[in-house]
């Protein structure tokens, strides 16, 4: 049992190389991913519980945690995660933590139920190089054949959608 503990990290395939310009190898990568994930899941407590990135971080980050625990070999949590090496996640881990201390700094859920916000509208006009990203106006068909439908069911009744047909009284 003992040989096996101390002989199994020697034996463990060194990395020589990301291929990454600027990313250097890790030997540990293993350990420190999971030191990352389960800072990061001590962290992100901190964001209100119902809140959509909270479930999605620790959603991810227990998944990848898992896949660590599980496996011993870097080239397997790799391929297991398919996200990109092991040294990659760990810059990603990293960054994660910076965004939760900004997340809690920006305290975007704090919002209020009852807060107004102000519309202002703009009617200047736009310069030619900023794309308008509006789409074009309906063609004339579409209103006619809308017009039509409202008339025959009458304006009460709600308005049909494109995948009813309408009824014959």
């Amino acid at each position: 049992m003992f040989l096996r503990a101390v002989a199994r990290p020697l034996m463990a395939k060194v990395k020589q190389t990301t291929g990454i310009v600027g990313l250097d190898v890790v030997p540990n990568a293993r350990d420190v991913l999971i030191g990352l994930y389960r800072k990061t899941l001590k962290e992100i407590q901190a964001v209100p519980e119902d809140e959509g990135y909270r479930k999605a971080v620790e959603s991810f980050t227990r998944h990848r945690l898992k896949v660590c625990e599980e496996e011993e070999d870097w080239e397997n949590i790799e391929k297991r995660l398919g996200c990109g090496q092991v040294e990659e996640l760990i810059e990603e881990a990293q960054d994660e933590l910076k965004l939760i201390d900004k997340m809690i700094e920006w305290d975007p859920w704090g919002v209020p139920d009852d807060h107004e916000i102000e519309v202002i509208e703009n009617d200047a006009p736009v310069p030619r190089h900023v794309p308008l990203h509006r789409p074009p106006p309906l063609p004339q068909e579409f209103h006619d054949t809308l017009e039509a439908l409202q008339s025959k069911s009458g304006k009460d009744n709600p308005a049909i959608s494109s995948s009813e047909s309408p009824s014959k009284a």
